[in-house]
């Protein structure tokens, strides 16, 4: 009897030191990704997530309004990685000793779409001169894009409201205000399905190559852990490769779940926007060269003095 309580008790204690050994494994292998927005702009990391290129990594996904905000979350470790523009890493580390680095790019041009009321006459950029339209906050990686694609076509007689928080664009033009809004899928086509509005054209035609929209971490995390990071780098390349060698009917397909509100028809045609506009990165390797543009477009808008070391900004794995 004596043996078989001992036999019992060891094999409880396995048990349990299994159990204890398998949750520490799975929260060694858990990253959670703030992203800033939910949108069919993202469709490379989508991929990587529901075709499994993350290999044995549990992605948790939460939606954090901000670019300042999704830094935030990082800084405070109440995210692993964030999703945004780089902008953000730039403005967080003036002010912060541990350092926020990008280490993977995913977008490289802004993704949004300039949406007008029905009435207003288009017929190419230059005809939202004398409009308003809303753009988003201050700083942001939005508004910097699009005064920069006002700046290249020389458009100068355009009213910018940046009032409006990221997140209430849609429902502040609906409210009635502005004559136009720039806005990501699947935002825009569901308010041109109204009929109320209509897409004019996308702003990253104007706007010029930038990383504008990145994964970012604590450089101090990174290093502590760099293969876990490299893992999901690779993941996001693979991500990346997906879409550039696949039909957007086939991108659509693997991501439509992330979309449960969306036609998938409509759904299929805002991937092929992204596609036809050249959206994405080839790999999450983010160039000196467009994070210097970048930088200057941030130094046009009196919102960085002078470019800064390219190593303090990204992290490069070997």
């Amino acid at each position: 009897m004596k043996r078989f309580i001992c036999i019992l008790i060891v094999g409880l204690t396995l048990v349990t030191l299994t159990a204890c050994a398998n949750k520490k494994h799975n929260e060694n292998n858990k990253f959670k990704v703030a992203e800033v927005t939910h949108s069919v702009f993202y469709a490379p990391w989508y991929v990587a997530i529901h075709n499994g290129y993350f290999e044995n990594l549990d992605i948790e996904v939460i939606l954090t309004s901000g670019a300042n905000n999704v830094v935030a979350a990082v800084l405070s470790k109440d995210a692993d990685i964030g999703l945004c523009g780089p902008e953000a890493t730039i403005y967080a580390n003036k002010e912060n000793k541990n350092k926020v680095k990008t280490f993977a790019g995913l977008t490289k041009r802004d993704g949004q779409f300039l949406v007008l009321r029905k009435g207003i006459k288009y017929e190419d950029f230059k005809s939202i001169e004398n409009l308003t339209i809303l753009a988003g906050r201050s700083g942001g990686m939005p508004l910097l894009n699009f005064k920069n694609a006002l700046k290249n076509e020389n458009i100068k007689n355009v009213t910018i409201d940046s009032s409006i928080d990221f997140a209430n664009l849609t429902s502040a033009f609906i409210a009635g205000t502005g004559d136009g809004v720039n806005l990501f899928e699947p935002n825009a086509t569901t308010l041109a399905k109204t009929g109320k509005y209509y897409i004019a054209t996308s702003i990253g035609t104007y706007s010029g190559v930038v990383p504008y929209t990145a994964f970012n971490a604590l450089e101090s995390n990174i290093k502590n852990n760099e293969s876990k990071y490299k893992k999901f780098y690779r993941g996001i390349e693979k991500g990346l490769e997906y879409v550039s060698t696949h039909s957007s009917k086939e991108i659509a397909e693997i991501i439509k779940d992330e979309f449960p509100d969306t036609n998938f028809t409509d759904l299929v045609a805002m991937v092929d926007n992204y596609k036809s506009y050249d959206s994405w990165l080839k790999t999450p390797k983010i160039s000196e060269e467009i994070m210097i543009n970048l930088e200057n477009i941030m130094i046009d808008n009196n919102e960085l003095e002078e470019t800064i070391n390219f190593n303090e900004l990204v992290y490069e794995f070997n």
